[in-house]
């Protein structure tokens, strides 16, 4: 099959050189014999040129990523309810009809990698960031019945500032999740500002982050007992259930 006529997806961000979707997909089409399908970056420094993207020729499919899951929603014709609940879009149907529809699987890959994890003692989970990614996390653990509180740089109406994470907050809160970039390669130092000393074996630390393996953020707490995982099934979960959204 020639390459104009192969079925196209994509990735939309900005910076995404790095980025797990390309190699991920190309490996799965690879694997299936998925011959008549490609996948590119769309890597992107502003969406201001983002509409001639959206129709470029053969396009199926998109996913996206930092820091455009908010703002791409405006470019869309729909989202589905469960987007709009969560505030965050990563990915993007390409209906028949030649519409665009907006969709949130980064929920349902975050729910099935974080279940294994969880004990009856987590009733209470710390969010670190207020970015796209962690808005499907509050939403996922939510319908756990699992209560959130966010956590950002600069306290807000809604996030408290890292100075104000107290022993006894750290205690109530048995999950951290880790959705900054902090710790990401080739920053692999880097680290939330936590007391990592009050963190217990009944602690559980996960990190969105899937490069490193193992972040600094989940070597502390695995140095004081903590059950720790880094993002990498998360991201499978999440690229499957696009994969089946772009094939209904």
């Amino acid at each position: 099959m020639s390459e104009k006529n192969k079925q196209l997806y994509g990735l939309l961000g900005r910076d995404i050189d790095y980025s797990f979707s390309r190699a991920y997909f190309s490996e799965k089409f690879k694997r299936e014999k998925l011959l008549y399908c490609s996948y590119e970056n769309f890597d992107l420094p502003n969406l201001d040129n983002f509409r001639e993207t959206l129709h470029k020729p053969n396009l199926r499919g998109m996913n996206v990523t930092i820091p455009y899951k908010q703002e791409v929603m405006a470019f869309l014709d729909d989202l589905d309810e469960v987007s709009k609940t969560i505030g965050a879009v990563n990915t993007i149907v390409f209906e028949k009809n030649g519409t665009t529809k907006g969709y949130n699987t980064d929920h349902n890959g975050f729910s099935d990698s974080i279940m294994p994890l969880l004990h009856e003692q987590v009733t209470d989970a710390l969010i670190l960031g207020t970015g796209g990614a962690s808005k499907a996390i509050k939403y996922a653990l939510n319908k756990m019945g699992i209560r959130t509180q966010y956590v950002s740089r600069k306290g807000s109406d809604t996030a408290i500032g890292y100075d104000e994470i107290s022993t006894e907050l750290i205690k109530k809160h048995k999950l951290i999740v880790n959705c900054t970039p902090k710790g990401t390669f080739p920053n692999i130092e880097e680290k939330p500002d936590l007391d990592y000393a009050s963190l217990t074996p009944d602690h559980v630390l996960f990190d969105l982050i899937y490069n490193p393996d193992e972040t600094a953020f989940m070597k502390e707490g695995a140095t004081y007992g903590a059950t720790v995982s880094n993002g990498l099934t998360m991201l499978v979960g999440q690229a499957e259930a696009s994969w089946k959204l772009w094939n209904r």
